[in-house]
């Protein structure tokens, strides 16, 4: 398991490397909300929550796509099922309000990039638990799964460093062997 959440914080890592160095780490939106308490993040979430609860009212149990425009990943879930998946699945494992990736009231735009960069480490965290981690000899679970939490801990970055170390330095390529 600890290899594997190694694997996982290796792909974060390039991930997270990969981004322009210049580039800000959060759309404005986003920093605007990293500005609110913990609490505040928590009372906006449920305030958008229960304005798209009303807005669907009498459609909770239809396909999400059904009711919601621009649907990609929650295809066949009951409406009524995805603000709850957003609040608790996504912003509460990241610690941000449904604005670190949506417009608030234009759900469906693409406007930010978080949006789709929180699709695809969906499916990544989907493909270790439904394929990497079930081929691992003797590891004790019935059922091992890695989510968002797993990694973000109710941060925006990835946790890539454990509280108490100093952070690693970049390991060394290996030396040639003469003649290479």
């Amino acid at each position: 398991m600890n290899n594997l959440l190694c694997f996982a914080g290796l792909v974060l890592a390039v991930v997270l490397s990969a981004q322009q160095p210049d580039a800000p780490a959060v759309a404005p939106a986003a920093a605007t909300a990293a500005k609110l308490s913990p609490e505040e993040i928590v009372a906006e979430r449920e305030k958008y929550v229960q304005e798209v609860l009303a807005a669907i009212k009498g459609r909770e149990k239809e396909p999400a796509e059904a009711v919601f425009k621009n649907i990609q990943r929650f295809k066949g879930v009951p409406a009524g099922r995805l603000p709850m998946i957003m609040n608790m699945g996504f912003s509460r494992s990241l610690g941000v309000s449904c604005t670190h990736c949506h417009m608030p009231g234009e759900w469906d735009k693409e406007d930010k990039p978080q949006k789709q960069i929180a699709r695809e480490m969906a499916a990544m965290a989907d493909k270790i638990s439904r394929e990497l981690l079930p081929a691992i000899k003797n590891l004790d679970s019935k059922q091992p799964t890695v989510n968002c939490t797993t990694c973000h801990r109710g941060e925006v970055r990835p946790a890539l460093d454990l509280p108490g170390t100093a952070p690693r330095a970049a390991t060394p390529p290996p030396a040639k062997a003469p003649g290479e």
